[in-house]
């Protein structure tokens, strides 16, 4: 079929993305349902409280984001992404006015009605998606000039981090930034400008972790352990709740690590319960379809010519994958713990709304490729 308004051909979207979609998002539900039962009755007195909230605010909201990221032709993105980015931005600025506020000394959100809102989620759709699209329209020399190409790359990347960590939100921000570098290479960056910021982001990580108390103590409990009733009381509850799952868990909704014991249960800590109820087969296809949905997005990138759909299918790709590892590697002990919700199934209505919104712009991207 051709889409004569647009001007380009239009194919049937790619089923397995639409498919492994959808799966995620009615497992991260289900999930939900489970791990919260207990924390929503004692701080809420409501067994389904986190779950209601997260299909009123989070899936109604993020359905509405998938429909218009599918039906609104992606290009039209290209145009307006960088207002898109400006809002976004403000957004995050607004975290540090009277109508932001803080838990646990951390500002991330906002209050809009009865909608909290972390703007942080939607920086990594609105970034990506005008980083795509002033790639795309760079000409190749220019992307590989270091006037014209690394130093706008970095400015705009160092600003985002910048705002990112003064929340603090350090892990958002290199999930972002490291995502951001990833389609800055596949929009031809030099390798030596890319080493550059690599170098300059570590430099600046360990400034940050030096003069950051707890930080640094979360460095040196990975490194030397720590008091487990302490600074490592996280991770050890994490570990001894994942590997009571054995190879096949012990029942869905059965988790005893979720009463009480396992910290953040719903949302930095949920693959630990996901591992404990379905074993280690259940967290293995768990991993397996993130896999599936970052090499699937990668080879369909490969066979696009249009650059901005290019570089926002290896975009979204990139953070989709690189948080959801993220979050499996901290709470299996692997890097220090970080913070990071995991994709479609951590308990977060602005971040399902961000993930859905990139999931529906993907499989747009789908229908202008032929397979």
């Amino acid at each position: 079929m051709f889409n004569r308004l647009k001007g380009r051909a239009i194919h049937s979207p790619d089923y397995f993305l639409l498919a492994a979609f959808l799966l995620l998002t009615v497992f991260g539900l289900v999930m939900l349902s489970s791990a919260s039962s207990d924390l929503g009755k004692i701080k809420f007195g409501d067994t389904y409280y986190y779950l209601r909230h997260q299909i009123t605010f989070g899936l109604a909201l993020g359905l509405l984001g998938f429909y218009l990221g599918n039906v609104i032709s992606y290009r039209r993105y290209e145009t307006i992404s960088f207002f898109l980015l400006l809002a976004s931005i403000g957004l995050l600025v607004l975290v540090f006015t009277p109508i932001g506020f803080s838990v646990g000394g951390a500002a991330r959100w906002i209050k809009v009605g009865p909608l909290t809102v972390q703007p942080a989620e939607f920086v990594k759709l609105t970034y990506l998606l005008y980083l795509a699209a002033w790639l795309s329209n760079k000409a190749a020399n220019r992307v590989k000039g270091f006037v014209e190409g690394f130093l706008p790359f970095a400015a705009i990347s160092g600003l985002v981090a910048l705002l990112l960590a003064m929340q603090p939100a350090t892990s958002t921000a290199a999930v972002i930034i490291i995502s951001g570098l990833i389609v800055y290479w596949a929009g031809g960056a030099k390798y030596r400008y890319i080493g550059l910021f690599v170098l300059s982001g570590l430099l600046g990580l360990a400034a940050l972790v030096a003069i950051t108390p707890y930080r640094l103590e979360r460095v040196k409990s990975f490194i030397s352990g720590g008091d487990v009733q302490g600074s490592r009381y996280h991770i050890e509850q994490a570990l001894i709740t994942i590997g009571s799952g054995g190879l096949f868990g012990v029942g869905y909704g059965q988790s005893t690590s979720k009463y009480n014991y396992l910290p953040e249960p719903v949302g930095d800590s949920i693959f630990a319960v996901i591992a404990e109820e379905f074993g280690f087969m259940g967290a293995s296809t768990l991993i397996a379809v993130f896999l599936a949905i970052v090499t699937r997005c990668f080879m369909l990138a490969r066979k696009m010519t249009e650059p901005f759909g290019r570089l926002l299918l290896v975009g979204f790709a990139s953070v989709i994958g690189i948080q959801a590892f993220t979050h499996i590697a901290a709470i299996s002990g692997l890097i220090p713990l970080t913070g990071v919700p995991l994709p479609f199934i951590s308990y977060g209505s602005t971040a399902l709304v961000a993930f859905l919104t990139m999931a529906g712009i993907i499989v747009n991207i789908t229908k202008s490729i032929q397979r």
